[in-house]
């Protein structure tokens, strides 16, 4: 089969990203939110709270360490001439909002008609989590992925729909428990003919 390899795109942290603190520094921070909130961080259950809180934060914001460029970097074209839909539906992702730091989460169904070769299915659900994994607005995910996908694979046109359900609704605020908030966005062809959006919900729904 073969495969095409694209250039390396540049690195996936952003350029005006301020020096990374250490990690001992993380942890004071955490040791002072748990003194903000009210508890005392020397005692016994929390004493080992901060190096629990960092490891995690270093799972929550992996995608911050994640090039999607590269992600999306090798395509087959010995495809047997297939140039119809190709569907990734039911993608699970979560992530934080960047407005209160809670999590969201939710389902990704991605779509795009292929024009010079299609990408590893993986690829796909690897490419939500490299942009979910970091501190998100889910409009803004919506778009990048979608971005994404039309600037390394240059399909005929490509669909984005996100559905999740936002914690900083549901545990605070208004408390809008399982209310969901959902987000979609087409280009090229499911952005001209609206033929292809309704083959796309039809693919969602099926089951």
């Amino acid at each position: 089969m073969d495969v095409t390899t694209k250039p390396k795109t540049a690195t996936a942290v952003p350029a005006h990203a301020l020096a990374r603190p250490t990690r001992e520094e993380a942890e004071a921070a955490v040791r002072t939110l748990i003194a903000w909130a009210g508890d005392d961080p020397t005692r016994e259950g929390l004493l080992d709270t901060p190096r629990r809180v960092t490891k995690a934060y270093g799972e929550f914001f992996a995608g911050y360490g994640q090039d999607p460029g590269q992600i999306l970097s090798k395509t087959f074209k010995e495809v047997g001439g297939y140039d119809d839909i190709v569907l990734v539906k039911d993608i699970p992702f979560s992530a934080h909002c960047e407005h209160h730091m809670v999590p969201f989460f939710g389902k990704a169904h991605i779509a795009y008609l292929p024009h010079d070769g299609v990408v590893g299915i993986s690829k796909i659900a690897r490419l939500v989590e490299a942009f979910s994994k970091r501190l998100q607005v889910q409009e803004v995910l919506t778009a990048q992925i979608i971005d994404a996908i039309n600037e390394h694979l240059n399909p005929r046109g490509a669909a984005v729909l996100l559905e999740a359900e936002h914690m900083c609704m549901s545990i605070r605020g208004v408390r809008a428990h399982g209310a969901q908030t959902v987000t979609q966005r087409f280009t090229g062809v499911f952005a001209e003919e609206k033929s292809e959006q309704d083959r796309f919900f039809e693919m969602i729904r099926r089951r």
